[in-house]
């Protein structure tokens, strides 16, 4: 049952039970009211479970623990978002931090430019135990008016960030239960809505980095994630198109850049179907002087004469001699 002004935040954690504690305590500490917290415990196998227990035993009416089987990022925050009443989202990670007035801030300014489907406002950037940087991190500190075409060169947020209405998370549907990316692929999907944003002109939150294992770690070298992420930059690719993203926009040429980037990766990691299919990708967004370009037409060539693979492992050596 959707309970209009409620704010529900969506708390996935893997092994971190000092770190949820905090990540809970800050949701709690909002001065926004009504709220729920809800925290999926994505398999744990040390004392995480017990201390989620815990905090749902202090405090009965706000929080509630859901218990899944070890699925990735994706999987917990959709078993959290099926379980969610709130009209507004709200998704943590559990290292990460939000500060007392973020809801209030990004509820009124919901609600007062209801065009406006996602609030975000300024975010930092901390060490675990270091001190707070008040430097909006990536380009949270920007007056942004659409989340594309400025997400197909990055998510320039952090989970954190965003409060989404539940009407746009719905629109949306599922997470997808992908152990790379998934975050990303996710807000490009609402942005083919052709969302609208609110700015809130102040810092809401603060993502942090320790030396622990993440839910959604990156990678260029991991075969399964690499499998994923192609999975994630053709459904992103789609997204762009969908929201109407031409050839000629600067950020379809990066992401077409990307593309090529990710798919020499592929070859590298042995996976060839995914190295083709990337290529022809990114030669589809590319601009037409540039996709009948030398850099496409030798690549191809020298991919036909001595495999995907192996002219992946060759480009991989150059991509590193320049950086």
């Amino acid at each position: 049952m959707l309970v209009e002004g409620l704010v529900s935040t969506i708390v996935p954690v893997h092994n971190r039970p000092a770190l949820l504690r905090e990540a809970v305590n800050s949701a709690l500490a909002q001065t926004y009211r009504p709220i729920e917290i809800i925290i999926v415990d994505d398999g744990s196998t040390d004392r995480t479970p017990q201390v989620a227990l815990a905090l749902a035993s202090a405090y009965p009416s706000v929080v509630q623990v859901v218990r899944t089987a070890n699925a990735g990022p994706g999987a917990a925050r959709e078993a959290g978002r099926r379980k969610a009443r709130g009209s507004f989202i709200q998704y943590l990670d559990s290292d990460d931090i939000l500060l007392p007035n973020k809801f209030a801030a990004q509820t009124s300014g919901l609600m007062q430019f209801p065009h406006c489907d996602v609030s975000y406002g300024k975010t930092c950037h901390q060490g675990y135990g270091e001190g707070t940087s008040d430097q909006p991190w990536k380009r949270t500190g920007e007056r942004i008016v659409t989340m594309f075409p400025s997400f197909l060169q990055s998510r320039w947020w952090g989970t954190s960030t965003p409060l989404y209405r539940r009407r746009l998370t719905d629109q949306a549907g599922p997470w997808l239960p992908l152990s790379s990316e998934e975050d990303w692929e996710y807000d490009c999907r609402l942005a083919s809505f052709g969302v609208n944003l609110h700015y809130c002109d102040a810092l809401i939150s603060i993502e942090r980095s320790h030396e622990g294992h993440r839910l959604s770690n990156g990678g260029s070298g991991d075969p399964r994630k690499l499998a994923d992420r192609t999975q994630v930059h053709e459904l992103i690719l789609n997204h762009a198109r969908k929201a109407g993203i031409s050839r000629e926009a600067d950020e379809m040429q990066h992401f077409s850049r990307e593309l090529f980037l990710l798919s020499r990766q592929c070859g590298a990691a042995g996976l060839k179907k995914e190295s083709e299919r990337l290529f022809r990708l990114a030669r589809e967004a590319s601009l037409p002087h540039r996709a009948a370009g030398i850099d496409f037409r030798v690549y191809e060539m020298a991919a036909r004469a001595i495999g995907w693979t192996t002219v992946g492992r060759l480009a991989a050596r150059l991509d590193m001699l320049r950086q």
